[in-house]
């Protein structure tokens, strides 16, 4: 009985210490809200996820068929297969809102919570990437073959690595029900890196627009941040169900209605709209393991900003120069995303080699900027 009421007593000053009682900096404003929203739509992804895998059958001859049956006869299973896509783009709308406000006011400062929510990025992309395929529609498909085929780039041991991830010599039943597999199993790694990220965020404390911490000038988390949070959760949902009812389907590929056809090539292959920018600097470059390089490194340079800016007073948002690097890099981040979702064809393909380049070069001068900023 003592030991109940003493675990008790520790989970209550957890809880308080976590979510009551946490320092905060006086000055923070909205855009700090978007990572406990992130926390509460990796959790109804999880709910949302769990239900659809009850009436989801991994076999290749059936999966497209299980999705329909899910649709329209799982009562309101239709609503959480829209709510659980949907949710994944809101989510990922709400992770480059994170990521380009760190980027701004210069979270990287705080060295293990950036590394770790940077790997949470490249988690969460794995995790959409192997959700995408299991509809097994034309699109998911012929993704699952154009993905899984860039490890054929890797020296010497590429052909046999893609054989082994395909579990035969193409994309088949093997290959989908690993990617089942997978995908159930990684969201729940996901929280486990998530609790990390969190454990990282209250040691160092968060950051401020202004860059400059301050024990004095900080208040207690709640009530103060809580009833933020609380609106931004409310207008996401109201943003997320809107989508659902009105528009239910608008960010699905009309190929992916279709029964996959391993002898039928869909007319443009293109991911998810959050993997476009990705997509685009991938088949700008005509070499597959130059294509490769690029793709990893337009992700991996996240890891790049703990490193070469050190300072800890100093942030790139006091700097005009910063700044406008900054949105020139959003700007041009969309216009990949554009030209990702366009055919395959001229004058895009040289469009998207010219804003490849520029993509990289705007991080370039980024860390540019630290350098001279840092002299």
């Amino acid at each position: 009985m003592k030991m109940s009421i003493r675990k008790t007593n520790v989970v209550i000053w957890m809880i308080n210490h976590s979510l009551v009682d946490l320092p905060s900096p006086v000055s923070i404003t909205y855009m700090w809200g978007f990572g406990s929203l992130l926390g509460v739509f990796l959790g109804m992804q999880l709910m949302t996820g769990l239900f659809l895998a009850f009436h989801y059958s991994g076999d290749v001859l059936i999966s497209f068929y299980s999705v329909i049956h899910i649709s329209r006869d799982v009562f309101y299973g239709w609503f959480m297969r829209v709510f659980h896509s949907n949710g994944a783009s809101m989510f990922f709308l709400f992770l480059y809102f994170h990521i380009g406000r760190g980027m701004y006011f210069g979270s990287y400062r705080f060295v293990h919570t950036w590394l770790s929510g940077s790997m949470l990025f490249i988690l969460a992309m794995g995790t959409a990437f192997l959700g995408y395929v299991l509809p097994w529609g034309q699109m998911s498909f012929w993704a699952a073959t154009v993905i899984t085929n860039l490890l054929s780039a890797v020296p010497y041991f590429g052909l046999s690595l893609v054989e082994w991830v395909w579990g035969g010599f193409a994309v088949g039943n093997p290959t989908l029900s690993r990617f089942f597999a997978f995908h159930f199993l990684l969201p729940f790694i996901l929280v486990v890196f998530v609790i990390l990220h969190l454990v990282y965020l209250h040691e160092s404390g968060s950051s401020n627009p202004g860059g400059v911490g301050s024990d004095c000038d900080k208040v207690s988390f709640y009530p103060y941040y809580v009833i933020k949070d609380i609106v931004g959760f409310l207008l996401a949902f109201y943003l997320l169900f809107f989508t659902c009812l009105e528009y239910p389907y608008y960010f699905m590929d009309v190929e992916n209605f279709i029964p996959a056809n391993a002898l039928v090539t869909p007319t443009h292959i293109q991911p998810e709209w959050y993997f476009l920018f990705a997509y685009a600097i991938l088949r700008s470059i005509a070499s597959k393991i130059g294509g490769v390089v690029a793709l990893l490194a337009s992700l991996l340079v996240l890891f790049a900003f703990p490193f070469i800016y050190k300072h800890r007073v100093k942030v790139s948002s006091e700097y005009l120069y910063s700044k406008v690097v900054f949105w020139f890099l959003v700007g041009n981040w969309l216009l990949l995303t554009w030209v990702g979702a366009c055919v395959v064809e001229y004058p895009y393909m040289d469009m998207g080699k010219v804003y490849s380049c520029f993509y990289f070069l705007m991080f370039l001068l980024l860390f540019m900027g630290y350098w001279m900023v840092d002299d």
